[in-house]
């Protein structure tokens, strides 16, 4: 072989010292052998010849080997030190450990170039024992085994300084230790020669060998402690947790009970014994004990799967089985999806979920021996994987640089896996936490990892919503709006190196980009969205955000669809009913020295929209943590160049604008037949009075006749006046805070309330005269009840909806001096109405049934028929004409915004007044026969099909009949 000094210490020999001083020497030579074994001869002292006679003779007192080498093909060597010698810290950290790291030593194999050459250093010995080293530290812990639950403590004392310093945990059945770190789990409390290392609420993910690695005295030390959890009872899962066999059909079945599969030190024993044949499963994330039992139990029987391990108390598991006799009801076998056995009625059959799932499918026998629904907890394996490795990391278990970027990566992958609502709420719940650790840790993502961001929240936003969405909204409410929090905070966190980056996807629109040292005059952003969406910042919004060498970034997310996947929730002010919105959801964040600015005024277009739009934002803290809509520092400013309406808010999150589900629309030809129809309505009423003022004398000339046009006439007066104030209204500054505005709302919900409490008022006078046909009231009596009801109850009704409404700001609908139907007001109008309706309807129906069915008292048939004649038409104007216009008026507050009712709606509404003129006022034959005597002068005939002349005869006919009863 051939030798090369490398290098020594110790102090140089001295000539003048004297001959009998001895001075020790070391010494580190390389050794190249190529085939040939370690000669033993150089393990002895050897002693090498003096240079001259007057020289000390160099005695070697010993040769031992520090460190070895195999060198590779690419002439690279991997060198390992032997027992004893360690590598210096400084080489530790500058070079590759090997491919295969030796366990329990710290920079035991390094990887050295061909030009490289290295030694491993003795380590310092320990005393009173030489030969072993001496660690500088202790590691001691309360227990070795930690129950569920209870709170590990790991404790460093070292005796010299330390640098360096690690905790990693080789979890049980792991090919690798992971880092520890400070998390929801884990955290990390130091004092001068003291560390602390305590993890709380311990389960079995955390039982394996605990390592803390630090440099001390120029060497890598690694300390270890070995920690066991044992199973909880929850951890065992009895398959099937019962059943019912059917020995005829089934002489044979199969039992199991399965654990997580890093615990193979446990072993399962079966009672009764010698029922059958017990054996081992494994998968690749359980173990399961399985007991075939060859021949059914006589009885039903109770089977216990009982658990042990070396030094821990037993787990047991029941399974009750249940037989079958003859006589019992049963549901018959069915595999349809799962093989599902004859079961016995009111029993619960559970079986694994098929395929790469985890979970169980239960199906109950309902006791009349038919098969329930389907139960499933199914989800992906691998979602739950992914799902649990997140939760881990939050915990405290690995390195978030590196660990978020590869789950998101996977996560990407594992999306064509979601195919139920749980794998679902899996993958938003990886999201989520994901989100939580990438805002604890203040981690970075790089553009490849915001990319399957993106492309996993595009594609869950396409999915189904009738299959995946509306059951995980069932199960979790807040699904929708974790899955915003989780790509907002995503989105934000993207490294400035990789700035500007923008990404356009069918559901996910993202810009993010750095600003300058000088800001531009504004920051504006645009998306192709439809309508297109524009935002943008002033200047003087970014100026607080200046600051020597920090990076500020702006990022601008659109997600599509999701406004319709959060929960209907508003907050104050907004009301309980529900909004419709654009289609988007716009988040504006900025990120200025790592931190999150908010404070920030943002101005956005989210292009025309219909009806009146609120703007607002996603407040995460609204309704208990569950989220909801608010317009909190938000407010709406009319476009001056275009028909748009802009939002401006103070704040920066995530935004986007509520149009009221069904406001009519703004409609120009809608409003322009409004006003006409108003205006037609109100010359017809007005013509109506002149009518009455030519004829009256003529038709009243007895006391039901009287009663009857005196309650017409107070309808055309109050409606005549409701439709003034109603169309004069937009003529009035709008709000709350302006009187004339809160005035004409209440005179209008005023007057139209006694319109139709008028013409309550007519139909029970009707119903008076057909049910009481011999106990009439006075005339002054009746015309003073009428007058109450017909003006009391209505000045009530609009007293009290405005005490309770305006207060709470829900009385005027906003831009218009009329109720707000948000917030409940304008269903005191509809309701009564609709009421009112409704008791004509029966007046109607009564009145038809009285005539058909008269008594020997009520007349001869003739004039049974024209006194049916006369109430049907009397009801037919007061029914259909305004209940039927209301109830089409409802029927466009229930239903989602159309223009179809809303035109039909304006037609019948705004010409109640020609309807009355016609039906009410001038197809009365009475009216008829006072003008054609007014303007022709003829005497008018005789005619008894009026209502008026019906009600004479009937109120006549009834006297007469009283007078003889005497």
């Amino acid at each position: 072989g051939q030798s090369q000094a490398r290098g020594g210490s110790g102090p140089q020999l001295d000539p003048e010292s004297g001959a009998g001083e001895l001075v020790l020497v070391s010494v580190y030579v390389q050794l190249d052998f190529s085939d040939a074994p370690w000669p033993a001869a150089l393990s002895q002292p050897l002693t090498i010849p003096a240079a001259s006679v007057s020289s000390a003779p160099v005695t070697l007192a010993g040769l031992n080997l520090t460190t070895e080498c195999n060198v590779t093909h690419d002439g690279c060597s991997y060198c390992a030190c032997l027992s004893g010698y360690q590598w210096n810290a400084s080489i530790c950290n500058h070079h590759q450990p090997c491919h295969t790291p030796i366990k329990h030593q710290p920079c035991g194999c390094l990887v050295l170039s061909p030009t490289e050459a290295g030694y491993c250093q003795l380590l310092p010995p320990a005393s009173p024992s030489p030969a072993a080293p001496l660690v500088p530290a202790t590691l001691s812990l309360d227990s070795w085994l930690q129950m569920p639950g209870d709170t590990l403590n790991l404790t460093l004392l070292t005796n010299r300084e330390t640098t360096n310093l690690n905790w990693f945990l080789w979890p049980t059945g792991s090919p690798s230790p992971v880092l520890l770190r400070t998390g929801t789990c884990v955290s990390l409390t130091s004092s001068r020669g003291r560390t602390v290392l305590s993890i709380v609420n311990i389960s079995h993910r955390w039982a394996g060998e605990y390592i803390c690695r630090f440099e001390a005295q120029g060497f890598r030390w690694e300390l270890h402690q070995v920690v066991r959890v044992p199973l909880q009872a929850t951890d065992v899962t009895g398959l099937p947790d019962q059943l019912s066999v059917s020995c005829a059909t089934s002489p044979g079945f199969q039992l199991s009970c399965c654990i997580p599969s890093a615990h193979l030190g446990y072993t399962a024993s079966w009672s009764p014994r010698e029922v059958g044949q017990a054996s081992v499963f494994n998968t690749p994330d359980s173990q399961c004990f399985m007991l075939a039992v060859e021949h059914c139990p006589a009885a039903n029987t109770t089977y216990t799967c009982e658990l042990q391990s070396p030094g821990l108390s037993p787990l047991r598991v029941a399974i009750s089985v249940t037989i079958i006799q003859d006589g019992d009801t049963t549901c018959p076998e069915d595999s349809s999806t799962v093989a599902w056995n004859v079961t016995k009625a009111g029993h619960v059959v559970q079986a694994q979920c098929p395929g790469n799932r985890t979970g169980t499918v239960k199906r109950p026998c309902g006791p009349d021996g038919v098969w329930g629904p389907i139960h499933s907890s199914c989800t992906d394996t691998g979602l739950l994987a992914l799902l649990l490795r997140a939760q881990l990391l939050q915990a405290g278990q690995g390195w978030p640089g590196e660990e978020v970027s590869q789950i998101l990566a996977q996560l990407q992958e594992q999306v064509v896996a979601v195919t139920s609502p749980s794998d679902l709420l899996a993958l938003v719940g990886t999201m989520t936490v994901l989100a939580k650790v990438v805002a604890d840790t203040g981690t970075q993502l790089n553009c490849s990892a915001l990319e399957a961001v993106l492309k996993t929240t595009d594609k869950v936003l396409g999915m189904n919503s009738s299959s995946l969405w509306t059951p995980a909204q069932r199960q979790m409410p807040s699904v929708g709006s974790s899955l915003l929090l989780a790509v907002e905070t995503l989105a934000r966190s993207l490294c400035p190196q990789d700035q500007p980056f923008s990404f356009t996807l069918p559901n996910v629109q993202l810009q993010s980009q750095l600003l300058e040292s000088t800001f531009p005059a504004n920051y504006r952003a645009s998306f192709p969205t439809q309508p297109p969406l524009r935002a943008w910042i002033p200047r003087h919004s970014l100026a607080p955000l200046r600051h020597n060498g920090t990076n500020v970034s702006i990022t601008s997310l659109v997600l599509q669809k999701l406004d319709h996947l959060l929960p209907s929730n508003y907050g104050q002010g907004l009301g309980g009913s529900l909004y419709a919105t654009p289609g988007l959801v716009l988040a504006i964040s900025i990120m200025a020295g790592g931190q999150v600015f908010k404070q920030v005024e943002v101005t956005m277009d989210f292009g025309d929209t219909d009806g009146s739009s609120h703007c607002v934002f996603w407040d995460h803290d609204l309704f208990q943590g569950k989220g909801g809509w608010s317009d909190a520092g938000c407010q709406v400013q009319a476009a001056s160049a275009s028909p748009a309406t802009q939002c401006i808010c103070r704040h920066l999150t995530a935004f986007s604008i509520l149009m009221s589900g069904h406001t009519v629309p703004n409609h120009p030809t809608l409003e322009l037949l409004s006003q006409v129809g108003l205006g037609a309505s109100i010359l017809a009423l007005l013509m109506c009075l002149g009518v009455y003022r030519l004829v009256w004398r003529f038709v009243v000339r007895n006391k039901v006749a009287y009663l009857r046009h005196s309650a017409l006439l107070n309808m055309v007066l109050c409606l005549l006046a409701a439709n003034t104030c109603f169309l004069g209204a937009p003529l009035l500054p709008p709000g709350p805070r302006s009187p004339l505005c809160l005035a004409a709302a209440f005179l209008c919900h005023f007057l139209y309330l006694a319109t139709f409490f008028w013409m309550l008022a007519q139909a029970l006078l009707l119903a008076h005269q057909l049910l009481f046909v011999f106990h009439q009231l006075s005339k002054l009596r009746v015309l003073s009840l009428m007058v109450l009801l017909g003006y009391l109850c209505p000045m009530g009704l609009a007293g009290i909806t405005l005490g309770l409404y305006l207060p709470r700001g829900r009385y005027l609908r906003e831009g218009a001096c009329w109720l707000d139907k948000k917030g409940g007001a304008l269903y005191t109008f509809v309701g009564p109405v609709l009421a009112i309706v409704g008791v004509n309807g029966l007046v109607l129906t009564m009145a038809v049934l009285k005539m058909l069915r008269p008594s020997l008292s009520e007349g001869p048939q003739v004039e049974k028929r024209q006194a049916l004649l006369g109430v049907i038409k009397a009801l037919l104007v007061l029914t259909p004409i305004f209940g039927l216009t209301w109830g089409l008026g409802l029927a466009t507050l229930l239903q989602e915004v159309s223009l179809v009712p809303h035109y039909l709606f304006t037609v019948l509404n705004t010409s109640q007044g020609v309807f009355i003129l016609l039906f009410g006022c001038l197809m009365d034959k009475k009216v008829q026969e006072a003008l054609r005597k007014h303007f022709c002068g003829s005497q008018p005939p005789r005619s008894t099909n009026s209502l008026a002349t019906n009600e004479t005869y009937i109120s006549e006919h009834s006297k007469g009949r009283s007078e003889d009863a005497r």
